[in-house]
């Protein structure tokens, strides 16, 4: 059983990496222009950064290329600090848009929007219809790389070793968060891990806490891209990755410290049944909750990051 498992496993987690990475290309190459404009108009206090960072995310289908862009805005003096950590909270709302897609049930319609996108690709070879066609042919893959996901674990549910795994993880928050940020770490992707855990939970072999603790540790495994971005950038720029990850490290211990009452409210909120809405809901609730927690403190970590990570001094 195993050997047919793996490799539909792994081929639908391929092909919903690169779906992913194909899609955020190509909506960044409609929209990264558009959205450098917006974000350096809108970006005059933090409540209008904060709102740039949801719109530019759930627009890219990327928080990561929304914080990339914002950093290389900060290595161009086009962007302050200050409104750079609107953005990046902003950013991490944003992103709970494709869980949400995740959790509904139309992987098995992937078929439409990529037949329809290839036939704009064949037809079409000048833009904006060309991007169109991209653009709706890798958000039909997406879905079926799940959907070939979805049907591949489906004979787990009668293991008895691989349900005794998954128990362990549904029994202790800290092994779920450990596991969804190694995932992160070695698929390079937040939304792979939380659509994961999503499938996982859709399928039934993973309770709401195994699946929201998961999730919790994808949103820390994400925040290496963004540090990787910083490299031989600016003091301020270095500063909003460091902020990310602050950002993610506060959230996430909150979160674990009371993570019991966090699922109440889940439940309370949700008022579904389903296992896949319940994570998708929390991804929401959970990031919500973490950027209205930083918002009023960040005058503060904003002169403190100033004061850890000064800026050069000019001789």
């Amino acid at each position: 059983m195993t050997n047919s498992i793996l490799p539909l496993f792994l081929g639908g987690l391929i092909l919903f990496i690169f779906s992913i990475s194909q899609l955020s290309a190509a909506l960044e190459g409609f929209f990264a222009g558009k959205a450098k404009v917006y974000i350096d108009r809108f970006t005059n206090n933090v409540w209008r950064s904060l709102l740039a960072g949801i719109l530019a995310t759930a627009l890219m289908g990327s928080s990561s290329a929304v914080i990339i862009i914002t950093i290389v805005l900060i290595n161009a003096k086009g962007l302050s600090f200050r409104n750079s950590m609107g953005i990046i909270l902003g950013a991490n709302i944003g992103t709970t848009v494709s869980s949400q897609l995740i959790a509904l049930d139309i992987s098995s319609y992937a078929v439409i929007p990529m037949a329809l996108g290839l036939v704009i690709l064949i037809f079409f070879k000048q833009k904006p219809q060309e991007t169109y066609g991209r653009a709706l042919f890798y958000f039909g893959l997406l879905f079926f790389g799940l959907f070939v996901m979805e049907e591949s674990v489906m004979p787990l549910r009668e293991s008895e070793f691989f349900i005794t795994q998954l128990t362990q993880i549904d029994e202790s928050a800290f092994k779920g968060v450990w596991v969804g940020g190694l995932m992160t770490l070695l698929i390079q992707s937040s939304s792979a891990t939380v659509g994961i855990a999503i499938l996982l939970g859709k399928q039934g072999l993973i309770e709401a806490s195994g699946g929201i603790a998961i999730m919790l540790g994808a949103e820390l495994g994400t925040c290496s891209d963004t540090l990787l971005a910083t490299i031989k950038g600016s003091r301020a720029a270095l500063r909003a990755g460091v902020f990310h990850l602050t950002f993610n490290l506060l959230s996430i211990s909150v979160g674990l410290l009371f993570f019991d009452y966090l699922l109440q409210l889940i439940y309370l909120v949700s008022k579904s049944s389903e296992m896949s809405q319940l994570i998708a809901n929390g991804h929401v609730i959970f990031n919500i909750l973490g950027v209205l927690m930083i918002l009023p403190f960040i005058p503060f970590f904003e002169k403190l990051l100033n004061r850890i990570i000064p800026n050069k001094i000019v001789q």
